[in-house]
């Protein structure tokens, strides 16, 4: 049956990549000091969209609808301190939106929140880059990224790099140089469309079923790294393997850029053993077994969270390894992936006038 709603008079959408294989986390956050990260920008996508309507002195006029949870609520937004969902709505309140708009947001991402691939920073770009169509001037993807990273560091005071919000920003392969926290160029690695297909080809994401989030080990981690100093020969292992991670794809040396990976996960694992856990290390000692070239435990690591895998060149191997994993445990599941070409996208939907929406 249809029903009549308001009518809308704009509808702006926005997508923006989450990220896997960063090798150098760690090394792009204020206890660095300076660092070097290579990541990939990858499908699917955190999705926004707003449906935009004059504020007519209705009484509800931010509504919010976390899709993936099931929540719709409204947002006062002269209301102190957080609500359901601190990140979006911590967003919407950094972008200042002109106080003559009415509109409804609405958030959904195929990836799992806490997979370690950096949803968070992902839908935050999406979001901000949304709104920012409905203020003065266009923000460029650089001040998108410092934006989202600035809602989770000023605004929500967690721990937090900037290589995510970067990599959503930007989208596809790249190599960021942060020579002064938070401050950081990106260079996008281009190659060949057959180096470009070949891994992403052989690149596999495997979900540990769990949702990664702060904790302790993570905070003792923090402490031990700002103790020691940005130069310290953990954060230099790190930033060495980023480095490497370039000049291998550059010259489509996957067996390198598998080795760099590995040498990553060993040096996530010299910070704490526990930041490659047990459910990790299974995922890593099947798809040794099928002759991967290399695996990365996504994000920080610790509980949950996801590994990101480069398999060998057979594709039969490769598809023989994703079902023992997920035969291996319940919780493990493939996520299918694509290389993202493109980071943040925004458009606008055209609507009728007078047309009813569904």
């Amino acid at each position: 049956m249809r029903s009549k709603k308001p009518q809308v008079k704009r509808i702006i959408n926005s997508v923006a990549p989450i990220r896997i294989c960063d090798n150098g986390g760690w090394t792009d956050t204020w206890f660095a000091g300076h660092g070097k990260v290579f990541n990939i920008g990858v499908y699917p996508y955190a999705e926004v969209q707003i449906e935009v309507t004059p504020f007519a002195g209705q009484k509800n006029r931010i509504i919010i609808n976390a899709e993936n949870f099931g929540v719709r609520y409204a947002r006062q937004p002269e209301k102190p301190g957080w609500d359901r969902h601190p990140l979006l709505e911590a967003a919407i309140q950094m972008m200042k939106i002109p106080k003559n708009l009415a509109f409804q947001v609405t958030i959904f991402s195929e990836a799992p929140a806490g997979a370690g691939t950096g949803t968070s920073a992902a839908v935050t770009v999406a979001l901000i880059g949304a709104l920012d169509r409905l203020t003065p001037g266009h923000l460029t993807p650089h001040e998108v990224a410092y934006l989202a990273q600035s809602v989770e560091v000023d605004l929500l005071k967690q721990q937090c790099g900037i290589q995510d919000q970067l990599c959503s920003s930007y989208g596809g392969i790249n190599f960021v140089d942060m020579y002064n926290y938070p401050h950081a160029s990106v260079s996008a690695i281009q190659v060949p469309n057959s180096i470009w297909w070949e891994l992403e080809r052989r690149l596999v994401l495997i979900y540990l079923g769990r949702s990664h989030s702060s904790s302790d080990i993570h905070k003792m981690v923090i402490r031990d790294l700002e103790n020691a100093g940005p130069d310290c020969r953990k954060i230099s292992d790190l930033r060495g393997t980023a480095e490497k991670s370039r000049d291998a794809l550059y010259a489509g040396n996957f067996t390198e850029l598998g080795k760099a990976m590995s040498e990553n996960t060993e040096a996530q694992r010299r910070l704490h053993p526990r930041l490659i856990s047990e459910h990790a290390q299974q995922v890593i000692d099947i798809a040794k077994q099928h002759g991967a070239a290399g695996w990365k435990v996504n994000g920080a690591g610790g509980e949950g969270g996801s590994v990101t895998l480069l398999c060998g060149p057979n594709s039969e191997i490769k598809r023989s390894m994703i079902r023992e994993i997920e035969q291996a445990n319940e919780l493990f599941s493939h996520i299918p992936i694509y290389l993202s070409r493109y980071g943040l996208r925004t458009w606008e939907t055209e609507v009728k006038p007078g047309r009813a929406q569904v």
